[in-house]
């Protein structure tokens, strides 16, 4: 069985881009509600005992599995993004090997992070918006719902949530203001180079 993990952080600590009382229904409740949710789906399958990314990999395309890929590409989608997130004062930027790796893929962190923003303002309704890693080639991508990289075979770097309930407590429908506040103050590059 499942249980939410731990927050890397505390509750304020992403204060002011992200407050406390959006962490604590964004974490406590809407992350809480799909772990268990899975939990009751897969409890006397023989997903029961696998672990959330092989869960996502079986229940991937297969529409008899909807409920199950939904909540624990959802867990995992959210799981992903809290650790990508740094407590507000940390490392403003990427190290020089991930800087270079950016410049390479995007031709300055300054491009990258105008195509991210574009990508994550142009999400029609639910969704994510990935660093991801295709071979070596470094993308941008969006995703609806709760679809996640490793559903196609990309390896995930970095996300942001861009689902309402990520930004509505603290900026209604500016979700603009949302972006800029975490690509220019949140991003944890040291969790993005782990991954790479």
């Amino acid at each position: 069985m499942f249980t939410l993990p731990k927050l890397p952080y505390e509750l304020t600590a992403l204060e002011p881009h992200v407050s406390d009382k959006t962490l604590e229904f964004h974490y406590g409740k809407h992350h809480q509600a799909y772990i268990d949710n899975l939990n009751k789906l897969i409890t006397g399958t023989n997903l029961e005992k696998e672990t959330l990314e092989n869960i996502i990999l079986a229940a991937a395309n297969d529409p008899e599995k909807a409920g199950i890929f939904n909540n624990a590409a959802q867990a995992y989608n959210h799981d992903f993004f809290w650790k990508g997130l740094r407590p507000t004062g940390g490392l403003m930027e990427p190290a020089p090997a991930l800087l270079e790796v950016i410049n390479k893929n995007f031709g300055s962190l300054g491009n990258f992070y105008g195509e991210f923003k574009k990508a994550a303002t142009s999400v029609f309704g639910s969704g994510w918006v990935w660093l991801a890693k295709d071979g070596e080639t470094l993308k941008i991508m969006k995703t609806a719902n709760a679809d996640t990289p490793l559903a196609h075979k990309l390896q995930p770097l970095w996300v942001l949530d861009v689902w309402e309930h990520a930004y509505y407590l603290d900026y209604q429908n500016r979700r603009a203001d949302f972006i800029e506040a975490v690509l220019c103050n949140l991003i944890n590059w040291e969790f993005v180079a782990a991954n790479l």
